[in-house]
């Protein structure tokens, strides 16, 4: 299983032309970096920046013979399926809602003090946070009148017409007749 900090190496190594270039000969056959160098007209040091780069996202691998370090592509990482290498797994749904936790939490905890509404957001993503908490206060499947409403709404902000305005215009809560539903 790739973690997307390592298909991002493999990426940012793929994405540069004189990387691109210095993989192919390798495909040829295994060399060191002067040849390479003199192969693709750069200068040693920068092949050996760009062999560190493909080295670290796993694309290829040194050994030693004698004096110069030969370096040869991972054959097996460069048959890896595009799908292979995006991370798409349980871990990391995990770790996303993991964040969107943390993000609705602080949202709230900056928003609410005490139970009270300090200001209704200006984001609408924060402003549908927290008009999702405040929802929380209605029972599914139950009729409320618009005072009922109004009253529950008023013990978290005085600005209760802007907040019943927008549960609905969220879909959170539907009116019809004057009859008030949780969606």
């Amino acid at each position: 299983m790739t973690t997307i900090e390592e298909a991002s190496r493999t990426f940012k190594a793929l994405g540069d032309p004189s990387r691109l270039r210095i993989l192919a000969s390798l495909l040829e056959a295994p060399r060191y970096v002067e040849e390479l160098a003199r192969r693709l007209d750069l200068s040693p040091s920068t092949v050996s920046s760009h062999l560190r780069r493909l080295e670290a996202a796993g694309l290829v691998e040194s050994e030693r013979e004698q004096y110069y370090a030969v370096y040869r592509p991972r054959e097996d990482a460069l048959q890896a399926r595009l799908l292979e290498l995006v991370p798409h797994g349980a871990r990391e749904v995990r770790e996303q809602e993991q964040r969107e936790r943390a993000y609705r939490k602080k949202v709230l905890d900056s928003f609410f003090s005490g139970g009270k509404l300090r200001s209704i957001p200006v984001q609408r993503k924060k402003r549908r946070i927290v008009l999702e908490r405040l929802v929380e206060a209605f029972e599914p499947g139950r009729n409320y009148s618009e005072k009922e409403v109004s009253l529950s709404l008023a013990e978290a902000h005085d600005d209760f017409c802007t907040l019943r305005r927008e549960l609905i215009c969220e879909k959170l809560m539907t009116r019809s007749r004057g009859v008030y539903r949780r969606a």
